[in-house]
């Protein structure tokens, strides 16, 4: 079983990683991505989600090489409207934009995934979108 990295722990994720978390003494400061959104949303409220989200999911699973990170985001847009997540797919649908899908393709991928994961489901996500996209007009 693998045992979870901890804060100042030196993390073994396997091959393709190649940031680490900044509690790593081999991770340089210029390789973080500078992601602090755990931080913003929890400060010292939640130390342990801070970390986990800001230098392992960002700064080492969405920078991974296997996968673009508009495909990132297309896996995640998808979980999340499985889940129904609404609150969770307000930040991704628009990460996903930033990260190169258009508008039409989250409205397609919405439609389509409407009918695997339920019309409620679809329904939700494509009303968050829909505020995403007024409001940036």
């Amino acid at each position: 079983m693998t045992k979870l990295a901890w804060p100042g722990a030196t993390p073994r994720l396997g091959p393709a990683l190649t940031l680490r978390s900044k509690g790593n003494p081999h991770m340089t400061d210029n390789q973080s991505t500078g992601w602090t959104g755990g931080q913003n949303a929890f400060g010292d409220f939640a130390p342990g989600l801070v970390h986990y989200t800001d230098k392992v999911l960002f700064d080492e699973v969405w920078e991974r090489e296997a996968l673009s990170k508009r495909d990132r985001s297309l896996i995640t847009i998808s979980a999340l409207t499985a889940l129904g997540k609404m609150d969770q797919l307000q930040f991704h649908l628009a990460y996903a934009r930033r990260n190169g899908v258009t508008d039409e393709e989250l409205k397609e991928a919405l439609l389509h995934l409407a009918f695997y994961s339920g019309w409620p489901n679809g329904m939700g996500a494509t009303t968050v979108l829909k505020n995403i996209i007024e409001n940036d007009a």
